[in-house]
């Protein structure tokens, strides 16, 4: 899902939006197609059938956040994150307070647990097969001609997850984190573990101390590493002020999109 949503992002800054606009434009194709698991609407739900969202915005230019965590019933959860940087006085809304926000603020309401979705979480409830399920994210860094840089994470967290748990998607430095003044980084995979290292902001850092993006990421993910081996899945983003891309993953089937000079293609990041 990351093509459509690197060329939905390209034209909303295209046709004269800002790069806040270009990324959470771009994040909320894969949150309305009912056909991607891993946000939004289609979304696999917690242990008791539900869906919860987690998303964070970032503005590069300010270093302003909006975040919500276990968000019910609202599809386009990093739009509402967006709200929340800009319409309140704080950072982060959870919950029944996060639905109620995006209620107040005129956000439609619709039923996230799709046919697809309910049929596996039942067939996992029924067999068990695992303690845990996957998961993905999706994170969105852009970078506009004037060098101002902004990012969306959103996600629907990991499968069968315990009602209530939050990952690193929503959490500014985890999963998430820009600077126009070095560059920005997102993550996916095990949010627990991005958690662990503040695993963007990480990257962020070493971009701001010279690191190119692709040893900034390495960086990241060899202190995850350092904690919880091999055993985990995450990937990472970086994307510098300069333009520079770095990815990498612990495990292979990390791909990302890339859309620049009017073209968008797939890559496949570098498994460490």
């Amino acid at each position: 899902h990351g093509l459509p949503a690197v060329e939905a992002a390209a034209r909303e800054l295209g046709g004269g939006g800002t790069i806040l606009d270009a990324v959470v434009a771009g994040v909320e194709v894969p949150e309305l197609d009912p056909d991607v698991t891993s946000v939004g609407r289609g979304g696999w739900p917690n242990e008791a059938g539900v869906v919860q969202l987690d998303a964070s915005v970032m503005d590069g230019t300010t270093r302003r956040v909006g975040a919500v965590g276990a968000l019910e019933k609202v599809a386009t959860a990093a739009a509402v994150a967006r709200r929340v940087m800009e319409e309140t006085r704080h950072a982060f809304l959870v919950g029944a307070g996060a639905l109620e926000f995006a209620r107040a603020q005129g956000f439609e309401e619709t039923e996230l647990l799709t046919e697809r979705a309910k049929v596996a979480w039942e067939r996992w409830k029924a067999e068990r097969e695992a303690e845990e399920g996957g998961g993905d994210t999706i994170g969105l860094l852009g970078l506009d001609a004037s060098g101002r840089m902004a990012g969306a994470c959103t996600t629907s967290g990991l499968a069968w997850k315990m009602p209530g748990r939050v990952g690193d998607s929503p959490i500014v430095g985890a999963g998430l984190y820009v600077d126009d003044r070095a560059g920005g980084a997102t993550a996916t995979g095990v949010g627990e573990e991005v958690i662990r290292v503040c695993g963007s902001f990480l990257a962020v850092e070493r971009m701001r101390s010279g690191d190119d993006p692709q040893s900034a990421v390495e960086a990241a993910l060899a202190r995850i590493v350092e904690n919880a081996g091999r055993t985990v899945q995450v990937g990472m983003l970086a994307l510098d002020r300069t333009g520079r891309i770095g990815a990498a993953s612990l495990q292979s089937g990390f791909r990302y999109a890339v859309h620049r000079a009017g073209r968008a293609a797939m890559f496949d990041a570098k498994v460490l």
